[in-house]
């Protein structure tokens, strides 16, 4: 627990890392976060640096302007280091853990398998070895839910708790990902090239390869041992040229994809995790959509379930930048939600496995709670 005193009772501060997509969104939702104070901003981009994170955030000011070094972090003593960046910064992480600040990310990280397998340092260390090390110096706790799946395989996980007898275990991110407006994300992965570059399946490999962590996650509660997790993959080629305002897609790229990491043990399938994403819906071949995560256990019994998000009542359903929202916020509310068990968790790297029920719990508007608790002093008085 790398921060002092009793943080049961006060709110936990929180230096903030990146404004991009999901952290201007995070901006917005730490502001009305009840266990939460932003005390800090951090940006990699010079001319953010001086401007207050409201204005960052299309608010009005809230009295915090973004710095640009490592020092002014750890000078600012936080509880909590929260990493919204697209790709991680090892450098960023170890100094702050070993600093006595914990750090909760979005990016890239569920099990450290992935990160250990596929990013392996100059030296030959391993990532999660750096971490580790750091949070032992630090008394720090390390956190990352992965940029989605941050709740997809804790759902799949919780649906188990029915089932007797398990034969197979598949959970499946379905969605339109034409709402989340990040070119550095979709270069990476290769959507826009000629359907046939023979570089697209390593590309989209190396950048999803996180979805393998949800399988060993699902697999290591499950007490299962896998042999090992495969990928798959199928790809969309566009019919017609698509421009989407933000991004670019001729005739014949990339539009739309199907992956599969498929966990093994025994030589059976046995945990996978599936990934249907769609840029565009005009592409061959082309999948059904259903704007949803989708849990199904074969078993005795067996378990069949859809979780659906949609923008709250009232909210312009015809509007991109609602549904971009929402899921900027599905993306970032699991990293948030569970600060206040990090901080209160033992020194080390953890993932969701480590963490209590309360950690994937949200929480009610401030307000609400406010208006309870005065309701409840007026009944008792």
């Amino acid at each position: 627990m790398g921060s002092p005193g009793n943080v049961l009772d006060r709110k936990i501060r929180v230096f903030q890392v990146a404004t991009g997509n999901v952290g201007t969104e995070m901006i917005r939702r730490i502001g009305r976060h009840p266990d939460l104070e932003l005390v800090g901003l951090h940006c990699y981009s010079p001319e953010k640096i001086g401007v207050d994170a409201g204005e960052l955030a299309g608010l009005p000011p809230v009295g915090v302007t973004a710095t640009g070094t490592i020092e002014e972090i750890i000078a600012a003593r936080p509880d909590c280091v929260t990493f919204h960046g697209v790709f991680p910064d090892l450098e960023l992480y170890e100094r702050v853990l070993e600093a006595g600040i914990n750090v909760v990310t979005t990016a890239d990280w569920v099990t450290g398998h992935h990160r250990d397998a596929n990013h392996r340092l100059p030296s030959g260390r391993r990532e999660s070895e750096v971490l580790e090390a750091a949070c032992r110096r630090g008394g720090s706790t390390f956190y990352g839910t992965g940029m989605n799946p941050g709740l997809a395989q804790i759902l799949t996980i919780v649906h188990s708790n029915d089932v007797a007898d398990i034969e197979h275990v598949l959970c499946t991110e379905s969605v339109d990902v034409s709402c989340h407006h990040s070119v550095d994300t979709w270069k990476a992965v290769g959507f826009g090239l000629p359907v046939d570059d023979p570089r697209l399946p390593g590309m989209l490999e190396r950048y999803t390869r996180v979805f393998e962590d949800a399988v060993r996650l699902m697999a290591d509660c499950l007490d299962l041992r896998l042999d090992e997790v495969r990928f798959e993959y199928e790809l969309g080629a566009c019919t017609k040229d698509v421009d989407l305002g933000w991004y670019r897609l001729p005739k014949g790229s990339l539009g739309g994809c199907f992956l599969k990491y498929v966990g093994l043990a025994a030589g059976t399938p046995r945990v996978e995790m599936h990934l249907e994403w769609q840029m565009t819906p005009s592409t061959d071949p082309h999948w059904d959509i259903q704007a949803c995560y989708i849990t199904k256990i074969e078993g005795d019994p067996c378990i069949y379930s859809k979780h659906m998000i949609f923008p709250k009542p009232g909210t312009d359903f015809s509007s991109p930048a609602a549904f971009a929202s929402v899921g900027m916020t599905v993306t970032g509310m699991p990293a948030l939600n569970a600060i206040r068990s990090v901080v209160n968790a033992g020194p080390g790297c953890v993932t969701s496995a480590d963490l209590p029920l309360r950690a994937f719990a949200g929480r009610f508007a401030e307000d609400v709670s406010t208006e309870d608790a005065d309701a409840a002093k007026g009944a008792v008085s």
